[in-house]
Parts: structure tokens; C-alpha cells; sequence
């Protein structure tokens, strides 16, 4: 009987134990730190276990990582390499839906040593946009082509039935990591050149995106869409750009809030103790003036306008008790997002997710492939943002234990003997790409 420790039993969990659940010859322990979270995801299996696990106290945690033969990590990502050390010191290999960051890339030498597998960024985004860009573009390269240009967008959103509030917007995952992402610069290839786009500009230029048979999106771009050049192994590239979709309107919206200051997150005394009084301190409001004049001054807009109507309709112009009244703006932001931008027990989600490459065939003929992934959500079950993200990181775990994935050290699913199975057993599951070819 193999055994898997899942870390963390949050938004995106119960696809990923359900998953391992459903293998015959594995044993789950989920370990979160509210024993509710946990317990609800294995009740009932009897090959499941839940633990009370606070992952700060290093000793639990080790002990835990001991018990187990994999540990699936899907707690907040800077925990990851405290977990993948740990793991690493005691032969175990690891599993994440994160991207690497320096300090996960730091122990890759240790792993190889060990022999170890730490896989990461099996997810999503990152995850399957990765796995679907390296089938396509060695697929190219086998035929003898050259990929000149990529770009790829991925959204996770509100189905259009489903798409209720004036802000195109309800959140399946991580709340906080959707605003503080909103913080991020940006860096693209465009025409071999490098362009460079700072935090306070990100949502400056959004580009209006097509996707088949559901309309028109806009998009921003997404961190550092540069470094995948070499990542994809794509020299040859003159563009490549990663970004963001969402429904039009959001971009307009949260370019405000970040210059309004809503997204700051160094904790304050806040005196005013209301939403309307955090609005009056961050538009330096003179007393008597009302809040939103002073508002729709501050950020040059009139007081009519589409983003001042999201703003009212949020209820950030309200004397509403803040929740974190010596907390930082972006804690008090989230938690009214959270409760204003939820989704009702019978909506669905819904993630899209399309790359486009410009391609020159071996005989010199331009072509444009396109493949684009449309997934729902279940009404009152999973929602697609946690099937695929955490559909990935489980078959990643079960392909390790089996031997199927044998590369020790820090690994990204960029290599055919580990995206080739993922993808195959997604498409098993109903997660699977259209490809559309066209010759110019």
C-alpha cells in the first residue's frame, strides 16, 4: 500500500484525494490546519485519514513527511521548499502546483542526490498550458519545423450563465493570490524585442481575445512570458507572451484599484473603522466631501462611470465595519471580494485556456496551430478551476509512485516522459484540447 500525504485540504483539494482515493493499492492522509477542512474530504474512505497539521511547526511536519512514501504540497507556495527539504532529507519525493521558485530551484542538487523527484508546477497555469505548449511545439520540431512565435492565454472565470456581478468575476481559488497577482510586472518577446511592462501599467493596454463559440475576452499579460523561450526550447522564437483572461471590464476596474491604493498590503491602524472611511483615507478626502466625489477625483473619473458603479456595487463606499481594521488594504479588499464574488451552490465555473503558434513547416510554408481548452465545472461539485489543478498534481503523484516518472531532481512537466501520461489520462477525464491548423 502506497502511501500519499496531501498538504493542505483547500479550494482545489477534493478532486486531487478523490483522484488518489480511487487508486486500489493507495492511502491518503490529508493534513490541514483547521481538522474540519480535512476530515470532510476523507469521511467516509476508508483508505482516507485526516490530520491536524500547523506545516510552521517543522517538527509535525517531518514526522508526517516520514509516515508517507509522496507528499502532494498544495499549501500556500512559499512553503513549498521548507516541505521539499524535509522531504528531500528523508527520500521521499514531492508534488506541487507551483511555480519553482529560487528557492526550490536551489535544491535540485540534493534531490539528484537522494534521487528524489520534486515535480512541480502541475497545475494549471502553470501545469497544463506547459504540457500542451511542449506537445505541440515537439511535434513541430519532429517534423522539421520552426515555432516563430507563441502565445498563450488562460482564464478561469464565472460560466457565461453564471456571470452575474459587474465585475465578470467570482473566485475559485486563492483570493489573495488573484489581487497580489495583480501587483506583478510583465515581460513578453514581441518581434525580437524585449518589452517590459511595470506593476502600475499591467492592466494599461488589455488586447481583446477570441475564443471560439464564446465570445470576446481581454487579456494582460503575465509575469515573465520570456524566460519559456529557453524553457520551451524555442530559440528560434521572435514572440512569445503569456497572459491573463477575463471577462471585458476587469482590467479598466483593477488598473483603479491598484492606483486608488487598494491593493497595499502593509498593515495600518485604520481610525475610520468603516469601507467608506478606508476610501476617504486612500482619495486623502477633505472633510465634509463626500466619498465618492472624492473618489472619482482622485482617480480622474466621473462619478458615473462603469468602474465608479463596481466600486458602489462591491459596497467599498458603505459604512460597513472593516473586517481588519488594523489590517492592510488588500486584507480588508479581499475579505469583501470573498463574500461579494462568490459563486451559489448550483453555478459552474469555467477555465479557458488557448495557445496560438506561428509556425514555418520544413518545406517554408507559415502555418497557425491553435488549441484551445474549454472546461465547466459541475453545478454543486467540483469546479473546473480545482479539476485542473488539482487533476494534474494527482496523476503526477500516482505516475511517480509508479515508477513512470523517474527523474530525480527539481523537475517542471516539460519533458515528453512526464506531460505525454498527464495529458493522456486528462483527456480520460474529460480534460482535452481542440487543435485547429491553418495554413497562410
Amino acid at each position: 500500500m502506497k502511501k500519499v500525504l496531501v498538504l493542505g485540504a483547500g479550494l482545489v483539494a477534493r478532486p486531487l484525494v478523490n483522484y488518489l482515493l480511487g487508486q486500489p493499492d493507495f492511502f491518503v492522509t490529508v493534513a490541514d490546519v483547521e481538522a474540519g477542512r480535512a476530515a470532510k474530504l476523507v469521511t467516509g474512505r476508508p483508505r482516507g485519514a485526516a490530520e491536524v497539521l500547523d506545516i510552521a511547526d517543522r517538527a509535525a511536519l517531518a514526522a508526517a513527511i516520514g509516515r508517507a512514501d509522496l507528499v502532494v504540497s498544495m499549501v500556500p507556495y512559499t512553503f513549498h521548499p521548507v516541505v521539499a527539504e524535509l522531504a528531500i532529507e528523508q527520500g521521499k519525493s514531492m508534488i506541487t502546483a507551483s511555480y519553482v521558485s529560487p528557492a526550490m530551484r536551489a535544491l535540485d542538487a540534493r534531490a539528484k542526490e537522494r534521487g528524489v523527484v520534486i515535480l512541480n508546477e502541475v497545475g494549471l497555469d502553470p501545469g497544463i498550458d506547459h504540457m500542451e505548449a511542449m506537445r505541440v511545439i515537439h511535434e513541430v520540431h519532429d517534423a522539421g519545423g520552426k515555432v516563430l512565435g507563441f502565445k498563450s492565454w488562460c482564464g478561469g472565470f464565472p460560466a457565461p450563465e453564471a456571470n452575474t456581478n459587474p465585475f465578470g468575476y467570482k473566485f475559485s481559488w486563492s483570493p489573495r493570490g488573484v489581487l497580489l497577482a495583480s501587483k506583478n510586472s510583465a515581460k513578453f518577446l514581441k518581434d525580437g524585442r524585449i518589452v517590459t511592462i511595470p506593476a502600475e501599467d499591467l492592466f494599461a493596454h488589455p488586447e481583446t481575445i477570441g475564443i471560439p463559440g464564446l465570445g470576446e475576452y481581454e487579456g494582460y499579460p503575465n509575469r515573465d512570458s520570456v524566460a519559456y523561450r529557453e524553457a520551451y526550447g524555442i530559440p528560434e522564437a521572435l514572440s512569445v507572451f503569456r497572459g491573463t483572461l477575463r471577462y471585458p471590464g476587469w482590467c479598466e476596474t483593477l488598473k483603479k484599484m491598484v492606483e486608488l491604493g487598494l491593493l497595499e498590503d502593509s498593515p495600518k491602524d485604520r481610525p475610520g473603522g468603516t469601507f467608506d472611511g478606508l476610501m476617504r483615507e486612500l482619495a486623502l478626502a477633505a472633510p465634509g466631501a463626500e466619498t465618492k466625489a472624492a473618489v472619482a477625483a482622485k482617480l480622474g473619473l466621473e462619478a458615473g462611470s462603469a468602474i465608479m458603479s463596481r466600486l458602489a456595487w462591491l459596497g467599498l463606499f458603505e459604512a460597513k465595519p472593516l473586517p481588519a481594521p488594523k489590517g492592510s488594504a488588500l486584507d480588508n479588499l479581499t475579505a469583501l471580494m470573498v463574500e461579494r464574488l462568490a459563486y451559489t451552490e448550483r453555478e459552474r465555473d469555467m477555465v479557458v485556456l488557448q495557445h496560438e503558434f506561428l509556425v514555418r513547416t520544413e518545406s517554408g510554408a507559415m502555418e497557425r496551430i491553435v488549441s484551445t481548452l474549454v472546461d465547466y465545472g459541475v453545478p454543486g461539485g467540483d469546479s473546473s478551476m480545482s479539476r485542473t489543478v488539482g487533476l494534474p498534481a494527482a496523476i503526477g503523484a500516482r505516475l511517480v509512485l509508479e515508477g513512470r516518472i523517474a527523474l530525480p531532481g527539481v523537475q517542471s512537466p516539460l519533458r515528453p516522459e512526464i506531460y505525454g501520461p498527464i495529458l493522456d489520462e486528462l483527456e480520460k477525464l474529460g480534460v482535452r484540447f481542440e487543435e485547429k491548423r491553418q495554413i497562410l
